[in-house]
């Protein structure tokens, strides 16, 4: 499988909107610093998904990754995180 250097990045609009939707007060706020923060974490997140899925097609002899190679390392992944 070939390497790519491809860069996660996630909008920190993006973040902060997605983290404010479950906020239970409108009085709530989301530092920037805590955005950014969440942010990198989702970064690391995929970027350890992406790894794993990757190992899992290998492991099966695949030369591409499937949605079932990612749901096959999610419970370990989220046990992991």
């Amino acid at each position: 499988m070939a390497e790519s250097d491809i860069e996660v990045t996630f909008r920190k609009e993006t973040v902060g909107k997605l983290i404010s939707s479950f906020f239970k007060e409108d009085k709530s706020r989301l530092s920037v610093e805590a955005t950014l923060l969440v942010a990198e974490m989702l970064k690391i997140f995929v970027q350890e998904a992406t790894v794993r899925s990757q190992k899992q097609a290998e492991c099966e002899d695949c030369d591409r990754v499937d949605i079932e190679h990612f749901e096959k390392i999610l419970p370990q992944l989220l046990l992991d995180f």
